[in-house]
C-alpha cells in the first residue's frame, strides 16, 4: 500500500505546483492586463470586451454632455441663399484664384451665426466634455453598411496584405445595417468589429436626424482609440499604416489630412462667422477626407468643433465651406475646425493623383492616389514643394481611394458614368488602372492584380452572405470571368502574393 500512497502524494504535489504556477501567471496578468500588447501601442486584442472605459455606457455619458452643446448653439438664422455653384478648379500655387462668393446672407444672420459659433468655441475651450478612449491605443475607423459592406471587406483584406495588425472599428448607422455573418464572422476574422451608432445617439432623446454623410466625425468621437486613422470604406493603404503614427508630421502635429484636386471654395462669410482672416488662396488645397489621421487626446476641440460643423452642416456649414463645389460635405470641416480652435495640423502638399485607363475621351478615372506624409514632410521642411514646381522625387504612393465607381463585385460591370473594367465599347475587358504610368510603376507591387484578387475572393466566398446581394446571381461568375481574361497567365513581375 505504500507505493500507491507515494504516487498519490506525487500527484498532489504536481497538482499543487501547477495551481501555484497558474496563480502566479494570473497575478502577473492582473497587474498588467495588456502584457501581451505592452510593447506595441498599436495592438488591440481582437473582439476584446475588457475595455470598460469606452463601453457604450461611457460614450452615452459623453453624448449626454455634448448633445446639449450642439443644440444649444444652433445657428439662429435661415440657411444662406445660394446664388450659384462654385467652380471646381485645379489647385495651383503659382496662379491663385480669387476666393468665390456665391452665397447671400443678411448681416443680422451672419452676426447670429457668429455669436452661436463663438459661444460654442468658447465653451469647448474652457470646459469641453471629455472624449472616451483607451489611452495608448491606435486603430482604424470607418463607416459602412448596406452596399458598402462588400467594398469595406475588400479594403480590409488589402489592409491586411500590407502586414498591418491595427484593429478596426466599423460604424453602422443603426441595427438595420447590422449583418450577423459579416459582423460576427467576416469582420472579426480581419480584427475588425461593428459598432452601431444609433445605440449611442438614440440614448439621448430629441436629437435631429443625422444622415450618413455626417457620420464621419461621430465615428471618430465614439471610437475606442486614442489615435485614429479614418479611412473611407473604399480606401486602402499600400504600405503598413503603423508607420504614420510614429513619424513626422503626425509625431509633432497630431493631425494629418490629404488634399483634393481643387482650390478652397470656402466663403468669406464663413471666416467672418469663425472670427478669422480668410487665408490666401494659394496657401493650401481643398481637403479630400477619405483619409484623416488624428489624435483624440491632443485634438479634442478640433473634433468637437468639426462635429458641430457637421451637425449643422447640410443647412449652414456645408454651403459656407464649399459653396456647392465638388464633394460638398464633411471634407472641409476638419481643417476649418483645427484653424478655428488653433490646433496644429499638416496637410500633405503632394497633389492627389487620379488613376484609370485610357479612353477616347482621355482618362476613365476610377481611383485616386494619396501620398506618404512622412516623405512629403521631409521635402517641405527643406522648402521643396512639388505642387509649386519643385523637381524633387515624388513621395511614395500610400493610399488608393477607389471611389468612382465603387468596386462592388455586384455592380462593377454594370454600365456607369465610368466603367473601370471595360473599354469604350462597353464589352471588351481592360485593366482599370494603367495610367499615369509614372505613378503606377512606382507602386510596391501589382496593386491592381491584388485588388482584383480580393474582389474575386469576396465575390465567391461571400456571394450569399451580404444582405445587399440577396437574390442576385452570378456575382462570383462575373468576377471570375474578368479575372481569367485579364490576369490568368499574366502574373506581374512585381506581384508578391
Amino acid at each position: 500500500m505504500a507505493i500507491p500512497r507515494m504516487f498519490s502524494r506525487v500527484r498532489m504535489l504536481l497538482l499543487a505546483l501547477i495551481l501555484a504556477c497558474v496563480f502566479i501567471w494570473s497575478l502577473s496578468r492582473s497587474r498588467n492586463p495588456n502584457t501581451a500588447y505592452s510593447n506595441d501601442v498599436t495592438a488591440f486584442p481582437p473582439n476584446s470586451e475588457s475595455n470598460v472605459a469606452h463601453s457604450t455606457a461611457a460614450h452615452i455619458a459623453f453624448w449626454r454632455q455634448f448633445k446639449p452643446l450642439l443644440t444649444g448653439y444652433e445657428p439662429q438664422c435661415p440657411p444662406p441663399d445660394r446664388l450659384g455653384t462654385a467652380a471646381s478648379n485645379r489647385f495651383s500655387m503659382q496662379d491663385p484664384e480669387r476666393r468665390p462668393e456665391l452665397l447671400d446672407m443678411m448681416m443680422e444672420d451672419v452676426d447670429n451665426m457668429k455669436s452661436a459659433h463663438g459661444g460654442f468655441v468658447d465653451h469647448i475651450k474652457k470646459n469641453p466634455p471629455q472624449l472616451q478612449y483607451t489611452p495608448n491605443t491606435r486603430g482604424l475607423v470607418s463607416t459602412a453598411g448596406g452596399s458598402y459592406l462588400p467594398v469595406l471587406v475588400i479594403s480590409l483584406r488589402m489592409l491586411r496584405k500590407t502586414g498591418s495588425t491595427l484593429p478596426v472599428e466599423i460604424f453602422l448607422a443603426d441595427s438595420d445595417e447590422y449583418e450577423e455573418y459579416t459582423c460576427g464572422v467576416v469582420l472579426p476574422s480581419l480584427n475588425a468589429k461593428c459598432v452601431v451608432l444609433s445605440e449611442i445617439l438614440d440614448a439621448v432623446p430629441g436629437v435631429k436626424e443625422i444622415e450618413k454623410y455626417q457620420f464621419k466625425p461621430f465615428a471618430m468621437l465614439f471610437s475606442s482609440f486614442e489615435e485614429i486613422l479614418f479611412l473611407d470604406a473604399d480606401a486602402f493603404p499600400l504600405e503598413k499604416p503603423e508607420s504614420l503614427f510614429v513619424n513626422e508630421p503626425f509625431k509633432s502635429k497630431n493631425m494629418v489630412t490629404w488634399p483634393d484636386f481643387w482650390f478652397s471654395t470656402a466663403s468669406p462669410m464663413y471666416y467672418e462667422i469663425a472670427s478669422q482672416t480668410a487665408p490666401s488662396m494659394n496657401l493650401q488645397q481643398s481637403t479630400e477626407s477619405g483619409e484623416v489621421l488624428i489624435s483624440k487626446k491632443t485634438h479634442l476641440r478640433t473634433l468637437l468643433l468639426c462635429t458641430y460643423y457637421n451637425f449643422w452642416g447640410p443647412s449652414h456649414y456645408y454651403p459656407l465651406l464649399s459653396q456647392g463645389a465638388s464633394g460638398e460635405g464633411d471634407k472641409e470641416t476638419f481643417i476649418a475646425a483645427a484653424m478655428a480652435v488653433g490646433e496644429p495640423f499638416y496637410q500633405v502638399s503632394e497633389p492627389i493623383c487620379a488613376i484609370g485607363h485610357r479612353t477616347e475621351g482621355g482618362l476613365a478615372g476610377s481611383a485616386m492616389v494619396q501620398f506618404d506624409p512622412t516623405q512629403d514632410y521631409a521635402l517641405t521642411q527643406k522648402g521643396e514643394f512639388r505642387v509649386n514646381g519643385s523637381t524633387a522625387a515624388a513621395p511614395r504612393a500610400f493610399f488608393i481611394h477607389a471611389n468612382f465607381p465603387k468596386f462592388n463585385p455586384a455592380t462593377v460591370f454594370s454600365p456607369q458614368a465610368v466603367n473601370p473594367a471595360l473599354e469604350d465599347d462597353g464589352v471588351t475587358y481592360t485593366r482599370a488602372w494603367t495610367i499615369p504610368q509614372e505613378v503606377i510603376r512606382e507602386f510596391p507591387t501589382d496593386v491592381e492584380r491584388q485588388f482584383w484578387k480580393e474582389i474575386l475572393w469576396t465575390a465567391c466566398e461571400l456571394e450569399d452572405k451580404f444582405r445587399s446581394w440577396k437574390g442576385q446571381k452570378g456575382i462570383c461568375a462575373g468576377v471570375q470571368k474578368y479575372w481569367d481574361a485579364i490576369f490568368v497567365g499574366q502574373k506581374a513581375s512585381k506581384d508578391k502574393d
